[in-house]
């Protein structure tokens, strides 16, 4: 029998609670992540695993980390989230491309990798409320890079006793991301679009989730909130499940020998995808370095490089959106873990953070960090990626997936490493069209992002996705933009308080 996990704040507030409590709450009261007391070993070898489908893998992992659920709870919700949804058979694959495995996580309902946890999130939070007697209806707060939103909308629409609401930068997200979320159906749903970037709208949803009088005023009238960012830790640990599941099928494809390690490659901007990671190698998987890839909002980066992370700096649009972030909210659980899971010390790190913009950690948490690797990508060269695999192995990959591709091949010629890789691809070409086109040396400004969808269809052979089929003629629902200092009056009048 698995020991149970049990949960508590990075930053120390009220103890520790269950996981269907921590899935719940979202966000910890003190404004601290809720982080696991001990992260358990699979039980299962991974022989033994690379028989399993996704499905079976999820249960496997799942139950580890979600010690409360029953096994009933647990395959309910696993078998809800994973299923036709997905417009692969397999929901993972594995494509081998240009010397790696591409672990191709966008065949969900909104062609992100977001989808691979959003689409079992609202089945753990509706089972955690009725576990734990919620008597709330509960409101989904969540700012987005561009893809959660869309994800959390498509996974919470319409699901009996909750409500979501969902930020995003006007002006920073690419036109087809906005136009799925702007057109999202459901009584439950509302989208708003803030003046500012996507750290204001993260910054500016923290607030709300930490104010003591609003969340008075939200109880008084039956409310309360929770999280469908990777804040939550049960957005994470299904993130977790497909680093097993693709070193599973590296072994059972016979491409790696049982035990011998792999690398990882993950884009990131909040952390939470190459964290999921890291925590996949702390329950056994065989991971020997996880590379973080940058945009040129390279605030991991420099922090990998000198131990400082510093916020203060311009804030840089690219073409691969869903990374500009200069405030990576999931790097505080690592920061926690290699401080000795010291709530104290990661408090006073986030107090710098909020206070000053910057801290710098130890030499000894420093020694912590070996087994990552950090760089960036240039927009240059994640454009000339894009068209150089696509040249040479007619395998096309968005601009998320081509900064972690450039930053692969820096690591490559770093360290003359040739141990097999995994990259995790986290969108379609199609969420970003006009970037891919262009990348490819075919854009047309005079074209709309749905004529250029079409054309990269008939260069790469690729069926546009549902995803971008059906919003092409969809009603706009979703009209408020907002200053972002009136998110909090813009949650209320949704809610009517």
């Amino acid at each position: 029998m698995a020991k149970e996990v049990l949960y508590s704040s990075t930053r120390g507030a009220q103890g520790q609670i269950k996981a269907s409590e921590a899935i719940l709450r979202g966000l910890a009261p003190d404004g601290g992540l809720y982080v696991p007391d001990h992260i358990p070993h699979l039980e299962k070898t991974l022989r033994e695993i690379a028989e399993l489908d996704y499905q079976g893998t999820a249960y496997e992992v799942m139950r580890l980390l979600l010690t409360d659920y029953t096994e009933e709870e647990l395959k309910y919700c696993i078998s809800h989230a994973y299923d036709s949804k997905f417009d692969t058979e397999e929901i993972a694959p594995l494509a081998e491309a240009g010397g790696a495995y591409y672990l191709e996580l966008y065949h969900g309902a909104t062609i992100a990798f977001k989808d691979m946890a959003l689409s079992i999130l609202p089945y753990l939070m509706t089972t955690a409320a009725k576990k734990n007697n919620a008597k709330n209806e509960i409101v989904i707060l969540t700012a987005t890079s561009g893809d959660t939103g869309k994800a959390a909308l498509a996974g919470f629409a319409d699901v009996p006793g909750t409500r979501i609401i969902v930020f995003y930068p006007k002006h920073g997200v690419s036109p087809i991301q906005e136009q799925q979320m702007v057109t999202q159906k459901g009584d439950n749903t509302c989208v708003i679009g803030i003046e500012g970037n996507f750290d204001d709208a993260q910054t500016g949803v923290k607030k709300l989730f930490t104010d003591p009088a609003l969340a008075k005023e939200m109880d008084a009238k039956g409310f309360q909130f929770s999280s469908a960012n990777s804040i939550n830790i049960g957005r994470l640990v299904p993130q977790i499940v497909y680093y097993v599941y693709s070193y599973a099928k590296l072994l059972k494809e016979g491409r790696i020998a049982d035990g011998e390690a792999i690398n990882v490659v993950v884009p990131t901007g909040n952390f939470g995808n190459i964290l999921a990671a890291y925590y996949a190698k702390n329950m056994g998987v065989p991971i020997a370095k996880l590379i973080c890839a940058s945009n040129s909002n390279k605030v991991l980066f420099d922090f990998f490089m000198s131990g400082e992370y510093d916020r203060n700096r311009d804030f840089v649009l690219t073409s691969s959106p869903s990374m500009d972030i200069l405030i990576s909210s999931n790097l505080e659980r690592l920061i926690y873990h290699i401080a000795g899971d010291d709530s104290v010390a990661d408090a006073a790190y986030m107090k710098d953070l909020s206070e000053n913009g910057k801290y710098v950690i130890t030499d000894e948490m420093r020694a912590k960090l070996t087994d990552f690797y950090g760089n960036f990508a240039t927009e240059e060269e994640t454009w000339s990626t894009i068209g150089k695999l696509f040249n040479e192995s007619s395998y096309l990959i968005d601009t998320h997936t081509a900064v972690a591709a450039a930053v692969y091949d820096k690591y490559v010629k770093d360290t003359g490493d040739k141990a097999v890789t995994v990259i995790a691809s986290t969108a379609s070409p199609y969420k970003f069209t006009r970037s891919v086109m262009n990348a490819l040396g075919k854009g047309d400004e005079s074209k709309d992002d749905f004529a250029l969808a079409d054309e990269l269809s008939a260069l790469s052979g690729i069926e546009i996705p549902e995803a971008v089929q059906s919003i092409r003629t969809a009603e706009v629902r979703h009209k408020t933009v907002v200053d972002k200092t009136e998110m909090e009056s813009a949650v209320k009048s949704f809610l009517g308080l």
